[in-house]
């Protein structure tokens, strides 16, 4: 069993996609995140790391962080395999790791076990996939791309979504905002003014992905998150998606609610974990 490096994105994708394929539903993070370090690398700042393990030319696992964010971790064939990829990031900062919720467990075990630091299971979330839109009451208003102009909503609306989630908000917010801008991948329901927001991403011919969704607390439960996300999403259907994925933290039964009565199904369970020197109370 040996870990394998790389600086390359594009040796790295033809290394390992034929294995993040085989599970493209549980693995839709790391598809996703390889897309945007394929095709537009400057949305991260940092250099990432890219990691493989395997056997018999077997690929057990794979591993991508684009720093400051959490070590993302595959569907794993082999446990043994996380140890390797924790004992390759032992002397780094790691702020923490996540993945389906085995293997984010016994990740995050391995890594208090090599480095003393404690972990604490941070976020519950739960893999959504859609193949049909159901037929829904929606809201008044329509859906629309954001632009340029819409600059500065945007980054109040990601700074106040980053709270709600409990994420650092930094100056990396004008910059992801300029990056959802360019790559034309941000849309707004539109009732007079801006009143919902959500993103998408085509990872695949077949795959599209909803990787935001944000709703100001003066127009909730109005019915524009749920026009919204509909909207989006037969969108990425009509682009030629088979199915569209999405992640929901399990904290937040409204938002679980709206998307499975659009059409979302429950798949898999997706777990985030913190290490930090101190245990937490």
């Amino acid at each position: 069993m040996q870990l394998h490096r790389f600086d390359n994105i594009q040796e790295f994708w033809h290394s390992q996609k034929a294995y993040l394929l085989q599970h493209q539903v549980e693995n839709n993070v790391l598809l996703s995140i390889s897309h945007t370090l394929l095709h537009n690398p400057e949305r991260y700042l940092g250099k990432p790391y890219l990691a493989i393990v395997q056997t018999s030319g077997e690929i057990l696992a794979v591993a991508i962080r684009t720093p400051p964010q959490k070590l993302i971790l595959s569907k794993a064939q082999n446990m043994d395999a996380l140890r390797l990829i924790a004992q390759d990031l032992r002397q780094e900062q790691l702020p923490g790791s996540m993945g389906l919720a085995f293997e984010a467990e016994i990740f995050s075990q391995t890594w208090q076990a090599l480095t003393g630091q404690f972990y604490q299971r941070s976020v519950v979330m739960k893999i959504y996939q859609l193949t049909a839109v159901q037929t829904v009451s929606t809201a008044k208003g329509y859906l629309r791309l954001a632009t340029q102009s819409d600059r500065s909503i945007l980054i109040k609306w990601l700074s106040a979504f980053l709270s709600e989630i409990d994420e650092a908000v930094s100056e990396d917010v004008e910059h992801q905002v300029d990056n959802r801008l360019k790559q034309q991948n941000t849309y707004f329901w539109v009732d007079s003014t801006p009143v919902s927001v959500a993103s998408s991403k085509q990872v695949l011919p077949t795959i599209g992905r909803i990787n935001l969704a944000y709703t100001p607390p003066e127009y909730r439960r109005k019915g524009y998150a749920t026009a919204c996300v509909a909207a989006l999403s037969q969108k990425l259907l009509d682009q030629g998606c088979r199915h569209c994925l999405l992640i929901a933290d399990l904290a937040n039964p409204t938002a679980n609610h709206i998307y499975q009565a659009i059409g979302y199904r429950p798949l898999s369970d997706w777990h985030e974990y913190s290490f930090t020197s101190k245990q937490q109370a």
